[in-house]
């Protein structure tokens, strides 16, 4: 049995995310000037680009027309995850936060084995499936203190669009089969954001940071949960370099519909980021 179901590619709604972003930074930096200075720990606009260097672990639990199934922690090799960021002050003590992260990968192989079915019998099945979580968040965020310690409170939407693809051949008492099936589903989700930041000076900072995102309604449900520890420094006026070590949960909960009754997806990431900053 095979189900597909189209949806517009996340890296557009990514794009539009990012030229509503960048619009607005515009806008702001016209007027920065007359605008008293910030903490040291805050600029007026940062961009990073770089990666997250994950050491994933799977697992996925499911009931199909064959039975249960449930793969147990899978740990795969590491692997780099595009990422971007940016933040933007539009008053002395306020401003828009954006993140931006994808993780795709394919995990052949990772359901080959035999599997009890609770009923006396025994399933021998193999298969391969191809996960694809995209992930954007933009908050408004106010920042409380004016000196080299700020606190941050983010409230805001993040965007998530989850694709998940699965092939498996099985054998149950001598009788053969195979089905397919595959689901997307994007949506948006309450966001909330913390964080603190601490400056050295003007051109060294550290930060510690975390957020969530949850969705409890609808067919698909789920959360990301992410917190990060890390460190700026800029050896020129705008163009700096970024590191942090963070983890992310991403917990995904299908019910119902095609030849997986219900499923349930469970990424953790954990790893170092780094980047490439500029600021204005």
């Amino acid at each position: 049995m095979s189900r597909r179901i189209r949806c517009l590619p996340a890296v557009g709604k990514s794009v539009q995310l990012a030229t509503y972003f960048a619009a607005g930074s515009a806008l702001a930096l016209t007027s920065a000037s007359a605008l008293a200075d910030p903490s040291p720990a805050l600029d007026r606009f940062s961009l990073s680009a770089g990666a997250y260097y994950v050491d994933p672990t799977f697992r996925v639990n499911a009931n199909s027309q064959y039975g249960s199934y449930q793969s147990g922690d899978i740990d795969r090799d590491r692997t780099a995850l595009p990422r971007v960021r940016a933040e933007l002050l539009l008053f002395d003590s306020q401003g828009l936060s954006f993140d931006y992260f994808t993780y795709k990968k394919n995990y052949g192989g990772a359901i080959n084995r035999t599997i009890p079915l609770g009923t006396g019998s025994t399933l021998n099945g193999s298969g391969d499936a191809n996960i694809q979580v995209d992930m954007a968040s933009l908050a408004y965020k106010w920042w409380i203190g004016q000196g080299n310690d700020v606190f941050g409170i983010g409230l805001g939407a993040g965007y998530y669009r989850a694709k998940i693809d699965v092939n498996a051949s099985a054998t149950l008492n001598g009788a053969a089969g195979t089905f397919s099936d595959s689901y997307s589903e994007k949506t948006w989700a309450p966001l909330l954001e913390l964080g603190w930041k601490h400056a050295f000076s003007k051109d060294f900072r550290i930060y510690a940071e975390a957020s969530g995102v949850k969705k409890n309604w609808g067919k698909v449900t789920g959360h990301i949960y992410g917190a990060a520890l890390g460190a700026e420094w800029y050896p020129l006026a705008n163009l700096g370099i970024g590191a942090d070590y963070g983890i992310t949960r991403i917990k995904i909960n299908r019910d119902g519909g095609g030849a997986i009754n219900d499923a349930n997806l469970d990424i953790r990431l954990k790893g170092p980021s780094a980047y490439v900053k500029v600021r204005f």
